[in-house]
């Protein structure tokens, strides 16, 4: 990541670094205030106190070892092991077919759709051939937010009547994108239906409507919002129960001090994260790089 780049992150990140302000703490001996001061600044941080309580054991653990012994060993230390939760690989095993289908799921007001145009937005200024499907049919104006990104990016939007069905969207769509030889077809999802069984019904059958096309669904992306913490791990789980999820998309990330929430989806999931939004431009939805992220909230803001 360039310089210019990790700026932008880090300033993103500011207020869950401040929200940690671990520096002063790596200062110090390894005392059971210390550990508990650690503990309480890593759950504000919304890490999760099952997976801060988990971190801390290892913590302890270590130091047993003798593999740490005073306070400026923790940093390193710790930034290790937030690295290792964030070391997943679950790149989707496509076979190169044409069209691939990339869902965006998630529920309103997450930025699930704006996701969806700046992505389609980059992947054509890349030279690819673009299909967007208007698969949210329950939401007032987000057919007509689709079409304007699917302008923006020179792509064409298959859209029904509001309160339609989404699966025949995503069958006219998959029909078009077969016919029209595209590279990719990108499935914008509704968000909330009357209820969670049959929002969750309903990306089922957004995919079985896809599979039997022929369609190859190369991607299911999970868009969350950042700043609404442990709802956000509430939704994850919810959603990782009927979508093979292959990447989590973080919106957000620079209005809150929740940041540390990003750990926790990725170790409930088990998907990792692909991409995080910093601001509202195109370019702010950045592709997801750990170890900047890392070092950006544990960099100390000395202004």
């Amino acid at each position: 990541m360039s310089e210019g780049l990790f700026s932008r992150l880090r300033r993103g990140l500011q207020k869950t670094s401040r929200a940690l302000g671990l520096g002063k703490l790596f200062r110090g001996p390894i005392d059971e205030d210390l550990l508990e001061e650690l503990e309480d600044r890593l759950i504000m941080a919304d890490m999760g106190p099952a997976w801060v309580s988990g971190l801390i054991d290892q913590l302890e653990e270590a130091r047993e070892r003798g593999e740490i012994e005073k306070g400026e060993d923790l940093g390193p230390w710790i930034r290790q092991r937030l690295l290792s939760t964030l070391a997943v690989d679950k790149k989707p095993d496509n076979t190169g077919a044409k069209p691939g289908v990339w869902f965006f799921l998630g529920v309103n007001g997450v930025g699930k759709t704006t996701s969806l145009g700046k992505l389609g937005k980059r992947l054509s200024e890349n030279g690819f051939d673009l299909l967007f499907a208007a698969g949210d049919t329950f939401r007032a104006a987000a057919g007509e937010q689709l079409q304007l990104w699917g302008e923006r990016a020179g792509a064409t939007v298959i859209r029904h009547r509001e309160g339609g069905d989404p699966s025949a969207v995503v069958f006219d769509a998959c029909e078009a994108a077969s016919t029209r030889d595209v590279d990719l077809l990108l499935v914008d999802t509704a968000g909330r239906l009357h209820n969670k069984k049959n929002l969750m019904n309903e990306c089922s059958k957004m995919f079985r409507t896809a599979q039997r096309q022929g369609a190859e669904i190369e991607e299911v992306f999970l868009v969350l919002d950042a700043s609404t913490g442990q709802n956000a791990v509430q939704q994850a789980k919810l959603f990782n129960e009927v979508a093979p999820l292959t990447g989590l998309i973080l919106t957000k990330m620079d209005g809150s001090a929740k940041g540390g929430v990003i750990f926790q989806l990725v170790a409930e999931t088990g998907a990792p994260v692909r991409y995080i939004g910093i601001g509202e431009a195109p370019e702010d939805l950045m592709d997801f790089d750990p170890e900047s992220f890392v070092d950006a909230i544990l960099s100390e803001d000395e202004t």
